[in-house]
């Protein structure tokens, strides 16, 4: 690190990525960070108390990153069916293509994910709370019926785990998954449909 930077939190979870990324959750340590950053282990200590947190808040960073993006989908304006589809395939997409593009790294993110159950269960609520939204929006326009959408939006979410959850990651690039998931969403979306008005 050049003696002109400031050592950030940001600068030290980007480092630690790399760390990880190179080492594996096993053998990547604090020191490992610190080396890489160019300063003491007493400097990363002073932005993240034990290595428990470090690790957690590059966990937080990672979901985060995902999070993010559906946010802006499930709020956007577009008819509530398109919606949910989009926010689906971009949840699926987004973890296929961590999964694929850097296996070493997601595998390791999947062990941080096990270490951190708060944070991976903050990540839930708020990915369950956008799908809610969603429902809410259909059933509010007419397009789902939605007794309890924060329940629905559980359900959906449980109902696509094959499609987001790290444990079905190795039948991501399997030949006819996307035939799978596009009839999930279609049954999903059927199920939440009101029903004809007479």
């Amino acid at each position: 690190m050049a003696a002109t930077e400031t050592l950030t939190a940001e600068r030290i979870l980007e480092a630690t990525e790399e760390v990880l990324r190179r080492h594996g959750p096993a053998k990547a340590t604090v020191v490992d960070v610190a080396r890489a950053l160019g300063v003491s282990h007493g400097s990363v200590y002073r932005h993240f108390r034990t290595k428990a947190a470090l690790r957690e808040a590059v966990t937080k960073r990672w979901l985060d990153r995902t999070s993010e993006r559906l946010a802006v989908i499930a709020g956007e304006e577009t008819p509530v069916e398109r919606r949910l589809r989009d926010w689906l395939a971009a949840l699926f997409e987004a973890k296929r293509h961590k999964a694929g593009d850097d296996p070493e790294l997601f595998a390791t993110y999947s062990v941080l994910a096990d270490e951190s159950g708060a944070t991976v269960g903050e990540h839930i609520t708020d990915l369950t709370a956008q799908l809610a939204r969603i429902i809410e929006d259909g059933a509010e326009s007419g397009t789902f019926r939605a007794e309890d959408p924060a329940a629905e939006a559980r359900a959906v979410f449980q109902a696509t785990a094959r499609f987001h959850d790290p444990c079905y990651a190795r039948e991501w690039q399997q030949p006819g998954i996307e035939e799978d998931f596009k009839m999930i969403v279609d049954l999903l979306i059927r199920g939440l449909g009101a029903p004809a008005r007479p």
